[in-house]
């Protein structure tokens, strides 16, 4: 009931603005990356981030909801071109002799794609609210980010991920910034097999999952 309240009376703030924006070819899973306060969100539609909650998500735009007031938040720049977040094509050949073994604690697994499809529809806002990322620099650029917090029995665990991870690489393309693994995300869904490099106490170990 306070929450509700709280909603009602939130107000926009004032630099409030999209900064990405990936579309699924289901529209439901389509997200978006907010930053407001030098604080960066990644929301879904019928999340909430600052004071407000995500009510659509289009090619340019995502519009939000505080309280009976609905505004629309444009894609900074204006441009929809940026929409579309442009990362290396993701190989679909066998692990490469030289990848880092595998963790005999979570070994390679298989999983039902429309299992997948039918947890993703279930778990994303739980998955987008509840995990928490921090950056890795090296000589100030980004390599990767810690999985400081997961949701417990989610996807994410299934697939073999812990928190304390540092995500290096998802299907050999490096994660050097949130528009890189947020513009992995519709690509991923077509993918028969996806391969992630963490460090796990320092050390580099490969998860997979094959998707049937």
């Amino acid at each position: 009931m306070l929450a509700a309240a709280l909603l009602f009376l939130a107000v926009p703030p004032p630099d409030l603005v999209a900064v990405g924006i990936v579309l699924s070819p289901h529209p439901e899973r389509s997200v978006a990356i907010l930053r407001s306060e030098g604080r960066t969100r990644v929301v879904g539609i019928g999340g909430t981030a600052f004071g407000g909650r995500v009510a659509a998500i289009a090619g340019a735009s995502v519009a939000l909801e505080f309280g009976e007031q609905r505004i629309e938040v444009r894609l900074a720049g204006g441009d929809a071109s940026r929409a579309s977040v442009r990362v290396p094509a993701i190989s679909s050949k066998p692990v490469a002799p030289d990848e880092p073994p595998e963790d005999p604690a979570t070994p390679s697994r298989g999983m039902e794609r429309r299992e997948v499809e039918r947890r993703l529809g279930q778990e994303l806002t739980r998955i987008l609210g509840e995990t928490t990322l921090v950056p890795v620099t090296d000589g100030g650029n980004v390599v990767g980010y810690t999985l400081t917090r997961i949701p417990p029995s989610s996807l994410l665990t299934d697939a073999g991920l812990r928190p304390g991870d540092v995500l290096t690489r998802i299907n050999d393309v490096p994660i050097d910034g949130m528009a890189t693994l947020i513009g992995l995300w519709p690509r991923l869904q077509t993918e028969s097999v996806i391969r992630a490099v963490v460090l796990r106490g320092g050390r580099p170990v490969s998860l997979a999952v094959t998707l049937r």
